[in-house]
C-alpha cells in the first residue's frame, strides 16, 4: 500500500486523565482522533501501556509510545498529530468517602481563622474609630458603638465575599471563573509541567530508556 492510499490518523493527546490502578492504557482514553471508521474501534482500544505499582500515581504517556503502538498494529497507516507531544495519566487506586469530622475540623479552622484575619486587620487599621468618625460626620452626634454603620458593613463583608468568589454553596451566578478557581487551574498547570519536566529529566539521565512511560 503506497502513502497516498493508505489511511490517516489524526490524533490529539488529551492535557490529563485518569484510569483505575489494575486497568491498562488505552488509546481511547488519552486522546481523540480520527480515521477510517473499519479503524475506530480497534485503535480506541489499543492498549498503550499497563501500570505496574512501581510506576506511582502520575505516567507520561509521550506521542512517540502511541506512534510506535499503532505503527505495531497498522504499520501502513501515516500519522498526524496536533498539540501537546505527552498526555499525564493519573493512576487512581479506590475512593474512600470523604470524612464528616475531617470536613467538619476543616470548615471550623478555616472559619476561625478567616474571622481572626478580619478581626485582626480591623485591628490594625481601627475600624472602629474610622465608624465612629464617619457616624460624628453623617449625625452630628458621637456614640462608641455606631451600629448604623457596622451593622450594614458586617453584611457587606459577607456579600463582597460571596460576589468575589462567585459562589453560593454550589450555586454559580454567571460563568466567569472565580479568583478561587482561576488560581487552582494556575496550581494545576504548574503541578503538570513540572511533573512533565520531571519525567523528561529522567529520560535524558537514561539514555538506554525507552520513551515514557
Amino acid at each position: 500500500m503506497d502513502r497516498a492510499s493508505a489511511p490517516s490518523l489524526y490524533i490529539r493527546l488529551r492535557k490529563r486523565m485518569r484510569v483505575s490502578r489494575g486497568d491498562p492504557i488505552r488509546l481511547g482514553h488519552i486522546a481523540v482522533f480520527l480515521t477510517e471508521p473499519e479503524y475506530e474501534a480497534e485503535l480506541r482500544e489499543l492498549e498503550l501501556y499497563r501500570p505496574e505499582e512501581h510506576d506511582g500515581s502520575l505516567l507520561l504517556i509521550d506521542m512517540m509510545l502511541v506512534v510506535r503502538k499503532v505503527k505495531e498494529r497498522f504499520p501502513f497507516m501515516n500519522i498526524e498529530h496536533f498539540g501537546d507531544p505527552h498526555a499525564l495519566v493519573e493512576i487512581s487506586g479506590k475512593s474512600r468517602p470523604p470524612s464528616l469530622f475531617l470536613i467538619v475540623l476543616v470548615w471550623l479552622l478555616l472559619f476561625i481563622g478567616s474571622g481572626l484575619a478580619i478581626m485582626n486587620f480591623h485591628a490594625d487599621v481601627s475600624m472602629a474609630e474610622v465608624h465612629r468618625s464617619i457616624y460624628k460626620l453623617l449625625t452630628g452626634k458621637q456614640t462608641e458603638r455606631p451600629l448604623l454603620l457596622q451593622i450594614p458593613y458586617s453584611f457587606g463583608i459577607g456579600i463582597g465575599m460571596i460576589v468575589f468568589f462567585n459562589h453560593l454553596f454550589k450555586k454559580k451566578f454567571n460563568e466567569e471563573p472565580s479568583p478561587l478557581e482561576v488560581e487552582m487551574f494556575m496550581y494545576q498547570e504548574n503541578v503538570n509541567q513540572y511533573v512533565i519536566a520531571e519525567e523528561y529529566a529522567k529520560i535524558n539521565r537514561s539514555p538506554d530508556r525507552e520513551p515514557p512511560p
